[in-house]
Parts: C-alpha cells; structure tokens; sequence
C-alpha cells in the first residue's frame, strides 16, 4: 500500500491541479493578510471560504482521480496485491495531496506575517485541522462514489448533489425542522443534527474555538451549555474521525467485491 501510496502521491504533486489548488490557498491568505492586517479576522473569514470550498474540491478531485486512473488501477488489479491495499494507497495519495496544498498554501502567508508570534496560531491550527478532515471524508466518500457507479456521469452526477446536499440543502431542512417543531425540546436532536453532517460539525466546532458561537443562534447555545468549549472539542474531533473511518472501511468493503 506503501508504494502505491507514494506513487499515488507524487504522481498528483506533480499534477497543475495540485499547483493551481495551492496557489489559490496562497494568493488568497496573502490577499486577506493584505486587507484585514488581523490575523484573527482573517481566520474567521476563511473559515467560512474552506468550510465551502474543501468539501467541494475533495468531492470533485477524488472522483476525476479514480476514473482518470481507471486503466492504471486494472493494471495493478492484475498484480498480486491486495485490493484494499490498491484503492487505500490511491485514496490516501489524493487526500494527502490536497491537504499538503492546502496546509502549505493558507499556512505559508501566515507564517511570513508572524503566525507564530500571534494569539491566533491555535484558532489557525484548528481550522488547518478542520480542512485536513473535510479533505479526508470527502474524499472518501468521492471514492465511494466513484466505487459504486462505473458510468461517469453518474458518478460525477451522484458527487455533485452530496456535496449540494450537505453543503446547502441539509441547511434548510434542518433549519425547517427546528421551526416545525418549536414547541417542542429540541436540545438532543439540534446536537445530533449537527452531528450527521461533516460540514456543519466543522464549523461549529471552529465557532466555539473562536468563541463567537452566538452566531450559531440556538445550535451554538446547546453546544455551549452541554459539551462546553474543551468537552465540545473532543466529541466534535472524535466524531469528525467516524465521518473518516465509516466511508473508508466502505472502500475497503466495496473493493473487495467489485467485480472489474
């Protein structure tokens, strides 16, 4: 798995979409380090860009990789290797690589602008860690995707409405459904709401580090008056690595029954 990590990896460091993606993530910290001069502000502003924008690239990157390198990946499927070794090497290569871009791209600028000398270094670290999850589960959950639908279209199809899903939709209903049932006690269902969907946990969890939960309305309250700030941290990180593990042991599931 090691080495179809590697070449996985190398293979997609040397890709321009890899550059592109990097250069994005560092013209767009040099640009708000230029227009903020806060460190602090412009850690709330990105927030809100790679709570958005991660998810969607991680979706859309996972499922071009795997189609793109279907011809390579039969080759390799006529080797004696495992096929969970196969498809986690390929999965971990591209997550890796989109991370490395975006740590390096967003952290470079802060750094040069005395990250390190700065109050803000741990807010800047959790939402580091926040993107380097969301890479991680879309991901996966790209592969996933792509596993179960051999038309392209369908799978690009199928990734494009999750990630609109999640990222949009699951908004409203969710919103709707704390409206419809007013009335009632809402506190363990807006927590397991919150839950079931990556990229509202990501930013829940990234708002009450920053201690601006009031912007969450009633969610960031309940959060607040139950888990507290550190308590809060830890469920939130430990169910944000069950969003990884799930889709990840469904790869390897997957894997071994497809029939190429």
């Amino acid at each position: 798995m090691l080495k179809i990590l590697k070449y996985s990896f190398y293979d997609l460091m040397r890709s321009r979409w890899s550059y592109v993606y990097f250069a994005f993530y560092l013209l767009l910290g040099v640009v708000l380090l230029f227009l903020n001069h806060d460190l602090s502000k412009a850690v709330i502003t990105l927030m809100n860009v790679i709570i958005v924008l991660v998810p969607l690239i991680g979706t859309i990157f996972g499922v071009m990789y795997y189609y793109n390198s279907q011809e390579f990946t039969e080759l390799l499927l006529a080797q004696p290797l495992k096929r969970s070794s196969i498809f986690m090497g390929q999965y971990l290569g591209v997550a890796l690589s989109l991370s490395l871009s975006l740590i390096l791209g967003l952290g470079i600028p802060f750094v040069f602008y005395g990250l390190f000398k700065s109050n803000a270094i741990w807010d800047f670290s959790l939402l580091l860690i926040t993107g380097t999850f969301l890479t991680l589960i879309f991901t996966a959950l790209a592969f996933n995707i792509a596993l179960s639908n051999e038309n392209k279209i369908k799978g690009f199809g199928y990734a494009i409405l999750l990630w609109l899903f999640l990222a949009i939709i699951y908004d409203g209903v969710f919103l709707m459904t704390l409206v419809y049932f007013e009335s009632y006690p809402l506190d363990k269902l807006s927590l397991i709401g919150t839950m079931l969907n990556p990229i509202d946990l990501s930013r829940t969890l990234i708002l009450l580090k920053l201690d601006i939960s009031a912007l969450l309305g009633y969610t960031g309250a309940v959060f607040k008056q139950f888990f507290g700030t550190n308590y809060g941290l830890i469920v939130s990180l430990i169910t944000l690595t069950i969003w990884v593990i799930v889709p990840v042991l469904r790869i390897m599931q997957k894997a071994k029954k497809k029939d190429f």
